[in-house]
Parts: C-alpha cells; sequence; structure tokens
C-alpha cells in the first residue's frame, strides 16, 4: 500500500513497541503533518489484546477480494487528492477522513483539541456500520484508522525580542514519539509525508518550552513561593540569562518588583497578580479594572481571550460570515466586538442555534462563562469593586492601554506598522475587524510569525494613554529610536 500512494516505504511497529528514545513529548511543529493507520484487525480497542509474535506477517486472507475493496476504502487512498490541497494551508493539522466517518469529511483540526469548525459539518444520512472510538490529546487525534498530529510552537524570529507563536518543524524525537500512535491498539503503520533524507535534516531534540517562552508567569510564581534568588533557580533545562532578565524586566514594568537589600520581592500589586492563573499582563489589567470603572467588561475579555477562538470561520461561507458579524463588529476593536457577541449570548440564554446561525462555537463560550466565574470570584476574595463602565468603551481600552504597553504598534509613514519596543514590521491580521482600517496605534494580544509577523486581537488605542501608563518606559524608547 506505501508504494501504491506514492509514499516513502512504511515501518511497521508491534503494540506498545517504540523508538529506542521516548524522550522530549512537546507538540510538534506544524510543518510536518503525520498519518498513522492502525491495523486491519477490526477490533475497535480495549479489553485484551492479541499481541502478534516478532515479525510474524498477516495471514492469506481467503476473500482476496473483499480483502483488496476493504484496503481500497482506506482513508489514505480517499484522501490522497485532498491532502495535497490541504497541506498548503499549514496553520492547522489535517485530518482527512473516510465518507464513512460520520463529521470528518476532511476536517482541519487544530491541535490543541479545538473542535469548534465541526459544529457546522454536513452530516451524513446514514450513520456508519460501526462507530470508531476517538481519542483526543493536547496535541493529536486519534482514530483506529486515522490520525492527524501537528501544532506550532510559542517561537519568533531570533534575537527580535518578540513573543510570536511561529511555525517550527519538528524535531526527530518528535517524529519517533508521533509514530508510536500506530501501534496503540493493534499494529500499524506510520506513513511520514517527507523523505528520509527531509528527516535526516531535523534536530535531534525539541528546544525545551521554558528556552524559547516568555518567563514572566514562571518569575512571578517563584517570586510568590518566596525562592531566595529567582535569578540562579536551578531549573532542569535552564533558560537563558538574557530571558531571565527579560521576564524580570517585563515584571518591573508591570509594577510587580520591588528591590531590597539586592533581593527581588513582589510589591502588594505582585502578590495579587500571582492569585490569578494569568499571564501577569492579564492579571495586571483586571488589577487596574477597579480604576477605570469596567471590571465587569474587562472580566469577559480576558476570558474571551483566555479560551480558544469563540468565533468559527468556514472559509467556504467566509462572505455569509462577515454578512452575519456585521451587527457586532466595532471599529474600536477585535476586543470590544469579542464583548458585543458575548453580551448577545448571554442575553439570549446561551441559545446554540443562535451559535450556529452566527458561526458561534457554543461549548466555547460557555467555557468562557465558567472562566469569567472563576475570575469574578478571585476579585471578590480580594474585596475588589465590581462596577461596569455602562456603555462607556473609552474607559475599557484606556485600561487595556495602561496593562498591554509592551504590546503597542504604531502606524509608520509608508503606511506599514512596526512594534514601538524592537520596531519589528509587523501587519494586522486579516482575521482582524481592523484590517481594512489604518490606526494611528494599536494594542495587541498576540504576534503569528508565518511568511510575515501579524498581529491578532487588536485595540484601537491612544498614544498619550501609553504614555500616561509608562512614561519612563516610551522616554527610554524614545531616546533610543533618536540615538
Amino acid at each position: 500500500m506505501p508504494e501504491e500512494a506514492g509514499f516513502p516505504p512504511a515501518k511497521r511497529f508491534r503494540p506498545g513497541s517504540g523508538p529506542p528514545s521516548r524522550s522530549g513529548s512537546f507538540p510538534p511543529g506544524r510543518q510536518v503533518v503525520m498519518l498513522l493507520t492502525a491495523g486491519s484487525g477490526g477490533r475497535g480497542g480495549g479489553g485484551g489484546r492479541r499481541q502478534q509474535p516478532p515479525l510474524a506477517q498477516p495471514s492469506a486472507s481467503p476473500y482476496p477480494e473483499a480483502v483488496e475493496l476493504q484496503r481500497r476504502s482506506l482513508p489514505i487512498f480517499q484522501a490522497r487528492g485532498q491532502l495535497l490541497a490541504q497541506l498548503r494551508n499549514l496553520d492547522n493539522a489535517v485530518l482527512i477522513g473516510s465518507p464513512s466517518f460520520t463529521g470528518h469529511p476532511g476536517v482541519p483540526h487544530r491541535a490543541g483539541g479545538d473542535r469548534s469548525h465541526e459544529q457546522d459539518l454536513p452530516r451524513h444520512c446514514k450513520a456508519p456500520p460501526r462507530r470508531l472510538p476517538c481519542v483526543a490529546g493536547p496535541s493529536a487525534v486519534r482514530l483506529p484508522a486515522l490520525c492527524a498530529a501537528a501544532a506550532s510552537l510559542p517561537r519568533g524570529p531570533k534575537d527580535s525580542g518578540l513573543e510570536v507563536l511561529a511555525v517550527q518543524r519538528v524535531s526527530k524525537t518528535q517524529a519517533w514519539q508521533r509514530t508510536g500512535r500506530a501501534g496503540r491498539e493493534d499494529s500499524g503503520i506510520c506513513y511520514r509525508l517527507y523523505t528520509e533524507e527531509e528527516f535526516e535534516k531535523f534536530d535531534k531534540m525539541t528546544v525545551p518550552e521554558i528556552q524559547r517562552c516568555n518567563l514572566a508567569s514562571v518569575m512571578l510564581q517563584l517570586l510568590a513561593m518566596k525562592v531566595p534568588n529567582v535569578l540562579t533557580f536551578d531549573f532542569m533545562s535552564k533558560p537563558s540569562p538574557d530571558h531571565i532578565q527579560a521576564a524580570i524586566a517585563q515584571l518591573d514594568l508591570l509594577g510587580a518588583l520591588e528591590h531590597k537589600d539586592d533581593q527581588l520581592s513582589l510589591t502588594p500589586i505582585g502578590r495579587k497578580m500571582a492569585a490569578f492563573p494569568l499571564e501577569p499582563k492579564f492579571a495586571k489589567t483586571i488589577l487596574m479594572s477597579p480604576k477605570f470603572h469596567c471590571t465587569e467588561e474587562i472580566l469577559t475579555i480576558v476570558s474571551l481571550l483566555s479560551v480558544d477562538s469563540v468565533l468559527h470561520n468556514p472559509p467556504s461561507r467566509r462572505e455569509e460570515v462577515q454578512g452575519v458579524r456585521k451587527k457586532f463588529v466595532s471599529s474600536e476593536g477585535d476586543h470590544m466586538t469579542l464583548l458585543n457577541i458575548y453580551r448577545t449570548f448571554k442575553n439570549l440564554g446561551g441559545n446554540k442555534d443562535w451559535c450556529k446561525e452566527n458561526f458561534v462555537n457554543s461549548k466555547n463560550m460557555m467555557l468562557v462563562a465558567e472562566v469569567r466565574a472563576q475570575l469574578r470570584d478571585i476579585c471578590l476574595k480580594m474585596s475588589m469593586p465590581i462596577v461596569s463602565s455602562r456603555g462607556d468603551m473609552e474607559s475599557v481600552r484606556r485600561c487595556l492601554a495602561h496593562s498591554l504597553f509592551m504590546s503597542t504598534a504604531e502606524l509608520q509613514p509608508d503606511g506599514t506598522y512596526a512594534t514601538t519596543d524592537t520596531h519589528q514590521p509587523v501587519a494586522i491580521h486579516p482575521s482582524s475587524v481592523l484590517f481594512l482600517c489604518k490606526p494611528a496605534c494599536v494594542v495587541y494580544t498576540e504576534l503569528l510569525y508565518t511568511n510575515k509577523c501579524y498581529m491578532r486581537d487588536l485595540c484601537v488605542v491612544d498614544a498619550e494613554w501609553l504614555y500616561e501608563a509608562a512614561p519612563e518606559y516610551f522616554r527610554r524608547k524614545l531616546r533610543t529610536a533618536r540615538n
């Protein structure tokens, strides 16, 4: 079958077997997608498994025609044409299903387990003869007949000083670890969609996440636990000193740190920030909201940003989606647009039919409500006043500007955007409601690095608000730019 499918020779693994080294179970990058097909034993998993002896070959079937028909009905044959087209878009892993798989006729699948796109998939009239168990993990979905695994790594261009979500190749260790998926329930075959020569170019090991991510949350929690000297903390995979210093500088700018006797400790606001299970910048946003009388709105916005996307955007229905969403769009940015959608969702009592009509993921919206309730409880335990802006969106934008001032970009004379701290060229993501606009100054939630750096989840702010939030920070940046 591998030769007929046009792929490199397949490697066969018995149940429970695997590569010599199974370390480094990090999620793979999006550059590589692997299809894992289980053996055709016809068993749905569970219970006792019959182990095949080493190098045993399946016995010849007395019904060769039926076996050949079953073999050609495997997804790998029916997906060949679709697969090449889907691989051109590496933003998602691609799960290509057989027509007999209910709800999986070529489904793009997010590595984090997000199935928001599945609610509007065409359903088949007839159910398959047997339902296949689907096992979802943090970075893969495994079916007894098919699996796809891909993800993105939080990393960006070297020495850019930016925290971005970048597309990275998997390592050899990750590729071998994913191969084990083929032997979970029976003997299986791993189809690698790249050549052996390309495989040899992969890095041997994946860089540990702690060495490529923002360490502000880690440093905040270590300080909250009263670790004596966080700068010399003995990590198993020690980050670079530059990354540690950058995290300390970020916490210092957020007002979470104070220096006493050459030791770092948390300020009162820093201890409150550590109580929230959020990134420090979002915790600071909530803590500053009473000052701008918009705690209710900020709790909603932070909750919306803390879960997978609540919006479903099928490419084949793009014009219909844009037409439906017009009534929610705010010229002040994506945060206000999401806030409008959530308010309507709550006013209608979480109506699932409304979600389907407006391409909103009802499950994620319910999760947003749960996260918001938890964050609200934390605020009440701190005796924070829970107040609302009552429609004054400027106060909400001011609050975002005072906490996200390190994630800002300004419009340049040539019509492009550049970040205010590193002057890195960036662009507005096409999914943003501000994509066709040119606001002078924006704050963003994250950067997505593909062929260029895209800003996602934007909010229009005034440059004066940023200067009010951190005058020394922007004075220093302006001085550096002039020099």
